[in-house]
């Protein structure tokens, strides 16, 4: 599958229609942005079932700041409409492959209790 192109327009919409998304914000001035892009892409062809999405954060700032996102490129992964995941930093192959991997065995159930019970 390939990747879908994030705006504020249809941010929610692709969100909530999937249980599990991945975005990668970034910028075409960034160079380990542009290094990191071919192993969001072979993720993307690999995992059929996850939504992977992108945020152009030159075009995109509304959407770039509602992530905090201070640093480039920065990976975020949804899953259920709830953020897991959101760390700065291009990953190789198989750090994207074990962050997935993780991401698939998290509980989000759990997690939502957990994060409720907290407040």
């Amino acid at each position: 599958m390939s990747t879908v192109e994030l705006t504020t327009d249809n941010f929610d919409e692709v969100v909530s229609g999937n249980p599990f998304v991945v975005i990668d914000f970034w910028a075409s001035w960034c160079g380990p942005c542009r290094q990191f892009a071919p192993v969001y892409e072979r993720a993307a062809e690999k995992h059929d079932d996850i939504v992977f999405a992108t945020v152009d954060t030159e075009a995109q700032q509304q959407l770039a700041a509602a992530f905090d996102v201070r640093s480039i490129p920065t990976l975020a992964v949804i899953r259920d409409q709830t953020v897991i995941y959101a760390q700065p930093g291009a990953l190789p192959d198989s750090s994207l492959e074990a962050l997935l991997q993780k991401a698939r065995e998290i509980d989000v159930d759990e997690l939502k209790k957990q994060a409720a019970e907290a407040e």
